[in-house]
């Protein structure tokens, strides 16, 4: 569509209040002087979080969750109207746009407070108001820089299926929606400022993309609107080595694969969703993680080949609050259907399944969900084998939250001999239990479930193990091209 078109989303810190949505409005007309920018949008921090409580409050028969909720987000953007907007006029009209949208999410809870039900459909319409409200935000702010800057609803965007909360796109016909709203506005030099997270059916059902989703809503529009680049801000400087939390040397990776981000975000890495990266690695559109608050640094760029070294990994990534479930017993050597029956019962509970670890005897199967599902999952996988518990052939389902994943991650691993044994021999020596080991045919990375209170020793160990905390040298980085042909 247009060869110099940025895609820029701005994440909820880089929204936060005022003085951040003014700093992203600078950010997005710098770039608007040189080329052609789409904005998307995520609800200013916490905004989505009391959504969605407030909802849930409401479904139990809180009359009052609505009215509490009105005057938090009345207060929060109108303080914010009052910083950005100038002209007493234009203020006075966005302050009605937004009360406008409050009304209607107030409505909407106590509606369900009278009847105590909250459907999928209405949570997603509670929990994506954050959204609609920052975007008029962000295009006022442009407005008043001298942009000429227009709030758009993904629901004129983004086609869906009708997996409420959860919904993916229809891409061809995204496509269309999208280059036939946007293309005017971007032939005028306007910036589109987007709603993120939210998208709506053929028909015009508002969905949400599922939390966090606006990361994947920026990447759905710079695919279909065949953008150059597409810019995530955030409140970080770029993919780290390791959670800087557990250790504090870790360091930002100048530039890594679309695979070997999608194992850091399915493995705990925060700062991207994990469905982000699918709609840009066919166009091999490159996505930078930067940060909105130190705008001079170049963060992590995210593209299909990723700067590969010779170490073979990249970073140590780590997941707490999971639970590891056990389907075991000698009885089920050999008998038929056992692991279709269990992570049928898994999805059943609508359980993402992290990890799948199977002995050799055959005599267990263990998987991790995470644990807020872990209750579902138990309860169908109990039903699902209620006879075969009865007559002895699986002898027990095992729960255990204490645990954690730790994933080392690199592209290069495939070709690097040796990583998994440095991995074991530096956890021996620290005489840390792995309680399971998983490693996809990809090789992209290893996972080892530990126990949770050894999690943040087992980081800082393999961090130091493959030498992280080093930036990589010139030769250790800068590969020859039959090397990479090799790889």
């Amino acid at each position: 569509m247009n060869g110099n078109l940025q895609v820029m989303k701005f994440g909820g810190t880089s929204v936060g209040n005022a003085e951040c949505i003014r700093r992203a409005a600078e950010i997005v007309a710098r770039a608007a002087g040189e080329g052609s920018v789409v904005a998307v949008v995520s609800a200013m921090g916490g905004v989505t979080n009391r959504l969605i409580e407030a909802a849930q409050a409401s479904a139990v028969g809180d009359i009052g969750a609505a009215g509490n909720l009105a005057e938090t987000l009345r207060q929060q953007h109108q303080g914010a109207i009052e910083i950005l907007v100038g002209d007493g006029d234009k203020r006075a009209q966005l302050a009605a746009e937004l009360k406008e949208i409050i009304e209607e999410v107030t409505s909407l809870c106590r509606g369900t407070a009278l009847l105590r039900e909250l459907t999928p459909r209405t949570l997603d319409a509670i929990s994506s108001a954050g959204e609609r409200l920052s975007a008029r935000l962000l295009a006022s702010a442009l407005r008043e820089l001298g942009v000429n800057a227009a709030a758009i609803e993904a629901t004129e965007l983004i086609v869906t299926d009708n997996h409420s909360g959860r919904a993916e796109p229809l891409i061809s016909e995204t496509r269309e929606r999208a280059t036939a709203r946007l293309a005017p506005l971007l032939a005028e030099r306007s910036v589109p400022v987007v709603t993120g997270f939210i998208g709506a059916t053929v028909d015009g059902m508002l969905t949400t993309l599922g939390r966090g989703g606006s990361d994947y809503s920026a990447t759905i529009l710079g695919a279909v609107l065949d953008a150059k680049e597409i810019i995530i801000w955030t409140d970080v400087d770029g993919v780290l080595t390791a959670d800087p939390r557990l250790v504090p040397e870790a360091r930002t990776l100048q530039e890594i694969s679309y695979n070997e981000a999608a194992e850091l975000a399915y493995f705990g890495a925060k700062v991207l969703h994990p469905k982000t990266l699918r709609p840009v690695s066919e166009a091999s559109i490159p996505v930078w993680i930067r940060n909105s608050f130190l705008p001079e640094q170049n963060g992590t760029k995210i593209t299909a080949t990723g700067h590969p070294t010779r170490r073979g990994v990249k970073a140590i990534t780590a997941m707490s609050n999971v639970t590891l479930i056990t389907v075991g017993g000698r009885g089920i050597v050999g008998l038929p259907g056992v692991a279709a029956k269990t992570f049928t019962a898994a999805a059943s509970a609508q359980a993402n399944v992290l990890l799948i670890s199977q002995s050799s005897s055959g005599n267990d199967i263990c998987f991790i969900i995470d644990s807020g599902d872990a209750a579902r999952t138990v309860a169908e996988l109990r039903a699902a084998f209620a006879s075969d518990l009865a007559h002895k052939e699986v002898e027990h389902i095992t729960v255990n939250a204490d645990i954690a994943i730790v994933a080392v991650v690199g592209e290069r691993m495939r070709g690097t001999p040796g990583i998994a044994g440095r991995t074991f021999s530096a956890l021996g020596r620290r005489g840390i239990n792995i309680i399971a080991i998983a490693q996809g045919s990809s090789e992209y990375n290893v996972s080892l479930v530990v126990e949770a209170g050894e999690m943040r020793e087992v980081v800082q160990a393999l961090h130091s193990e493959f030498g992280l905390q080093r930036r990589a040298s010139r030769f250790e980085s800068v590969e020859s091209e039959s090397a990479l042909a090799s790889v």
